[in-house]
């Protein structure tokens, strides 16, 4: 016999249908739920997708905006820099200085490549091209090779060179030469404009390297040891640059702005507490020269027919008794030698005369007198005299032949 309870039963109906009123209302709230977020997402997509940079909300007339454009950009790398490198930059060339090396017995192997140099190609004519490099690239070279920028390389003939301003030329077969380089205005540069090194430093393995600079400085007098004995033997004209030359550049060229060669990169002060002083030969002194060279394989220069050693590196006992010279004269030119024949015999000059004026320009020592008769004399030309001899001042006139000093 079952039992039943009225009150029990009533209770179970009311809390089941409060359950059934929880149930719909929960899932009521989780369709609403999940419409509001469908609803939000993409403004909170359009907020993580700015820049760090923007606002999240940029009013424009009152109104939010709820996107923001993008374009992509292209750089264009193209300067006037690139543009001066590209139009001389296959004009300079790689030089290989090839030497013998001999082995015992005096046998002698192959041709080695004893150093690497830069150079300029600067003129094409009749089937042939010339280079333009410096002395000390090809100094000592049984045979030559340059190396254009693809890497054709093509036999060398050295027309001339010039210890004392370090510079030489080359003739090449010009069939494979496309590219020549512009000659510039050396004499118009100014300290602060902007220059290109083009060159190989350190061989093949970094030919055509590009480096940028200013000029940093105009005529610079370079004292230069040209027979390495410990005396400064001349003075190089050069420009200063710190666009970075280093070994296997020299040769190489100078370009300004608008990819003109103005200057025939030649070398670099080497010292542990010096950065970034590089050095040129100019191209305006270079030009005749680089004529002189390629026409006569030398520099037709003036020359007297004397040895030659400053007074100032006399002993001041030798200075008065052999050119017994005044108390008052420390500087000039000792008068060593007098060829036979030659213009200062010619001009009555003697061994032990003290040269002191040229032409009214005081004299003070060897590189005073090169200077003036390399750059201010020619073949031809008569020189003004004055010089002292057992401690009297006298004058002569020279008249200057073609040789070198």
């Amino acid at each position: 016999m079952g039992y039943y309870d009225q009150d029990y039963e009533s209770r179970y109906k009311k809390q089941k249908g409060n359950r059934g009123g929880y149930f719909l209302a929960s899932l009521l709230g989780v369709v609403l739920g999940g419409f509001l977020v469908i609803l939000a997402f993409p403004k909170l997509v359009d907020y993580h997708a700015l820049p760090y940079d923007v606002s999240p909300s940029q009013q424009t007339g009152g109104e939010e905006k709820s996107a923001i454009e993008t374009q992509n950009v292209a750089v264009n790398v193209e300067s006037d820099i690139t543009k001066a490198v590209d139009k001389a930059a296959d004009a300079v060339v790689g030089i290989s200085n090839i030497q013998q090396t001999s082995f015992w017995h005096g046998n002698t192997s192959d041709g080695q490549e004893a150093g690497t140099g830069s150079g300029v190609i600067y003129k094409k004519e009749n089937g042939k091209a010339y280079v333009v490099t410096n002395h000390h690239v090809i100094e000592g070279a049984s045979s030559l090779e340059i190396s254009l920028n693809d890497g054709t390389k093509i036999p060398a003939t050295l027309r001339g060179s010039d210890v004392w301003t370090d510079l030489a030329v080359l003739e090449v077969d010009g069939s494979e030469i496309e590219t020549i380089a512009e000659f510039g205005d050396s004499d118009s540069l100014r300290t602060g404009e902007p220059v290109i090194a083009i060159g190989n430093p350190l061989g093949a393995i970094f030919s055509g390297s590009v480096t940028q600079g200013i000029i940093s400085g105009l005529e610079r007098a370079i004292p230069v040891d040209i027979n390495q004995d410990g005396i400064v033997d001349w003075q190089a004209e050069v420009l200063q640059t710190d666009a970075a030359i280093n070994p296997g550049n020299s040769g190489g060229a100078l370009i300004n702005i608008a990819g003109q060669v103005i200057g025939i990169n030649s070398m670099k002060i080497a010292e542990s507490a010096v950065e970034g002083i590089g050095l040129a030969i100019p191209i305006n002194y270079a030009i005749p020269i680089i004529d002189d060279l390629e026409k006569h394989g030398q520099v037709n220069r003036p020359y007297m027919g004397i040895e030659l050693q400053s007074v100032n590196e006399i002993p001041s006992y030798y200075q008065k008794e052999a050119l017994k010279l005044p108390n008052d004269v420390t500087n000039g030119v000792a008068v060593m030698r007098v060829e036979p024949n030659s213009p200062a015999a010619q001009a009555g000059l003697k061994e032990l005369d003290v040269i002191v004026e040229m032409d009214g320009e005081e004299i003070k020592d060897t590189i005073d007198l090169r200077k003036h008769l390399y750059t201010q004399k020619n073949v031809g030309d008569t020189l003004e005299i004055k010089f002292y001899r057992d401690g009297k001042l006298q004058e002569t006139t020279m008249k200057l032949a073609g040789d070198t000093l």
